[in-house]
């Protein structure tokens, strides 16, 4: 059985988890998330806490053991205290602008770049060179956060562009004549 699968989620007060027909249903202080089961893996209440059990020897149960484990514990934290990603913008010029659910961002092209928040996502810009994606669905949040960040990459001679807060981008020498 995987390591990670052995040890029990613990689920706090005001979360409710149903498990039924093959979904997963997380309700919390947050929002509701709900995810499809592995059918090589049984998740059981235990009490308060939730335990994910492998179907069988196979080595494609055992991993998605672990897996499965992960993902309900994800959705425990993402409708407790939910996920966040903060990105910085690095640049003469560079700024953004939260507008309801769609994000402006000015990054040096000829036009305005506007992204398009989806459900459950949000947005906000503390200052023009921040921005902080939140939600409760911590792939859906790092998926949304990896979209913007690919509208303009960090480049690697004078470090532009869009970054996660905490990415350190090495910069490379230029040529030398």
């Amino acid at each position: 059985m995987s390591r990670i699968a052995k040890s029990p989620i613990a689920v706090p007060k005001g979360v409710e988890v149903s498990i039924a027909s093959g979904q997963i249903s997380v309700r919390g202080p947050l929002g509701t998330v709900e995810r499809a089961a592995d059918p090589n893996v049984a998740v059981e209440k235990n009490g308060d806490a939730l335990v994910c059990k492998a179907l069988g020897n196979s080595n494609h149960a055992d991993a998605m053991s672990g897996t499965m484990r992960a993902l309900v514990a994800n959705m425990v934290t993402g409708v407790t205290r939910g996920f966040e990603k903060k990105l910085a913008l690095v640049g003469v010029g560079f700024r953004a602008q939260a507008q309801g659910d769609k994000l402006n961002l000015s990054l040096g092209f000829s036009h305005p770049v506007v992204h398009q928040m989806p459900k459950g996502v949000k947005v906000a810009t503390p200052t023009e060179t921040e921005i902080v994606i939140s939600g409760i669905d911590k792939q859906l949040v790092g998926q949304v956060a990896a979209e913007v960040r690919a509208h303009r990459p960090p480049e690697p001679y004078k470090g532009k562009g869009v970054r996660y807060s905490n990415e350190v981008v090495v910069l490379k020498e230029t040529k030398k004549k």
